[in-house]
């Protein structure tokens, strides 16, 4: 007999029309979704449902895969399916999976102990008894949702999220926006938080999701969609490509909303979008919270506010001190969550019993209780005794329009402890560092200005627009090691 909560994922799944999945054919999704859930379910002889690993790149076959394994109450860990071999790796050795989702016959390849069981459907060839940590099946009997964070570091672990905080995100974001149901245009990661949860809203609240590719609508072509009834989800540096044509960016102006996340924006960006009357709303959130815990209104966005907005319905946002007293307006501090949607730990360990989860960004609440983000505590330069901080820096030589990309860290120093370092794209090839220096010499303090510039074709960000800050170091100390 099927349990509550297979009856419950199967129907809603039933219930959506027929042309919910725009782009994609939604009655392939369905079928696929029973197959699954008949593969995954019909040799379970074991007393605790399998760990799956979904590692599927095309969109349909993802969402009926997460949707079956949902059903077969198995836990989910999202991954990347561009990830290479150390990356892989890096998660075999923590989450040891039962099975594996997705094409990855490349994987069979690399990792031998990886024995094809069913189409599309690979079984890892060792004892059930060896997978199953004691600690995790407490929390696993709530059926776990993992979702890859990489943050800034470049290494892989995994925010424990069940079906219960993904969907207070949901009804967090219908009360934010006083919408019933929720159209999403994705042309975000389906593997990433970013990109689950637009297929989650839709999904709960029968809604319609389109899935498109960012290239095809960086190149101009436009989803069969009426924009006025959908939220799409940006990072900047997607928005600041949409915004290079003209056509594109009147597009974007006809949504109900640009959610706008993943990554700092920058003020230039922010007043272009303005400019073209878009109704952007600039969010701050993560995976540990299922996306957005504040977001700002796209009027109080097009009235001249460049904040994050005020806190959702179902999180609770407090600033405080190093000593965890809880800050007033305007004043600088640790930011602290408490929400429905918050993840219960990262894999295999739950965060402690604290009433709240301190981060280490740093922000503080004007006296119109919006959020506004500075940095991140870790990320702070000191040089010469004095504080620096890289977004700071980062947005005004932005704003001089010669820089493609820009991203500033502290490199150690001898005589000023640290030294601020750029490193950038230029603009053009006429692009000099007397040019950038000049440029900022009256909109920074002169120790905010970097001493150090170092050029490359590219920064390493991942597909969220965060910038691997360990690479830049690398980056950065081989460039002054060879100009010694």
């Amino acid at each position: 007999m099927a349990t509550n909560l297979t009856v419950n994922i199967l129907d809603l799944a039933d219930r959506l029309p027929d042309n919910w999945l725009i782009g994609c054919d939604s009655r392939e999704f369905s079928r696929i979704v029973d197959r699954l859930f008949q593969e995954i379910t019909q040799n379970q002889a074991r007393e605790t449902p399998p760990k799956i690993c979904l590692a599927e790149p095309e969109p349909v076959q993802f969402l009926a895969s997460f949707t079956a394994a949902r059903a077969a109450k198995c836990s989910i860990f999202l991954c990347n399916p561009n990830w290479v071999k150390p990356e892989w790796q890096q998660v075999f050795d923590l989450v040891q999976p039962d099975l594996i989702l997705g094409q990855v016959a490349e994987l069979e390849q690399k990792f031998p102990f990886l024995t094809f069981r069913a189409a599309g459907l690979r079984s890892c060839d060792r004892a059930a008894s060896e997978f199953h940590s004691p600690e995790f099946w407490e929390i696993d009997e709530l059926t776990a949702i993992v979702i890859p964070t990489g943050g800034s570091s470049g290494k892989i672990r995994f925010a424990i999220h069940t079906w219960d905080t993904l969907t207070a995100s949901v009804q967090g974001f219908q009360q934010y926006f006083q919408v019933d149901k929720i159209n999403s245009f994705c042309v975000l990661p389906l593997y990433h938080v970013s990109g689950l949860m637009q297929f989650m809203r839709s999904f709960t609240t029968a809604g319609k999701l389109a899935i498109g590719s960012f290239k095809a609508l960086e190149a101009g072509e436009k989803c069969d969609i009426e924009p006025e009834e959908f939220f799409l989800s940006l990072v900047p540096t997607q928005l600041q490509r949409l915004l290079q044509n003209p056509d594109t960016a009147n597009w974007l102006g006809r949504f109900r909303a640009v959610l706008l996340g993943g990554a700092p924006a920058w003020p230039e960006l922010l007043e272009t979008a303005r400019n073209y009357q878009i109704k952007l709303a600039p969010s701050y959130g993560m995976t540990e919270t299922a996306s957005q815990i504040a977001t700002l209104k796209p009027e109080d966005f097009l009235a001249g506010n460049n904040s994050s907005g005020q806190t959702l319905p179902h999180a609770q946002i407090t600033i405080r001190s190093a000593k965890g007293d809880i800050l007033c307006y305007n004043e600088i501090g640790n930011i602290a969550i408490n929400a429905k949607s918050l993840a219960l730990g990262y894999y295999p360990e739950k965060f402690g019993d604290g009433q709240y989860l301190q981060l280490d960004d740093l922000g503080f609440f004007d006296k119109n209780n919006c959020l506004n983000i500075v940095g991140r505590s870790s990320d702070k330069i000191i040089t010469g005794g004095e504080n620096v901080f890289p977004a700071e820096v980062e947005a005004v030589v932005r704003s001089t329009n010669l820089v493609a990309d820009i991203a500033v860290i502290g490199l150690p120093d001898k005589d000023w402890g640290q030294v601020v370092t750029a490193i950038y794209v230029p603009a053009n090839s006429e692009v000099t560092v007397k040019n950038l220096q000049a440029a900022i010499e009256d909109k920074l303090s002169k120790f905010k200005r970097p001493k150090s510039w170092v050029i490359v074709e590219d920064l390493p960000r991942n597909s969220q627009g965060k910038v691997n800050r360990e690479q830049l170091q690398e980056i950065a100390i081989v460039s002054s090691s060879v100009n010694q």
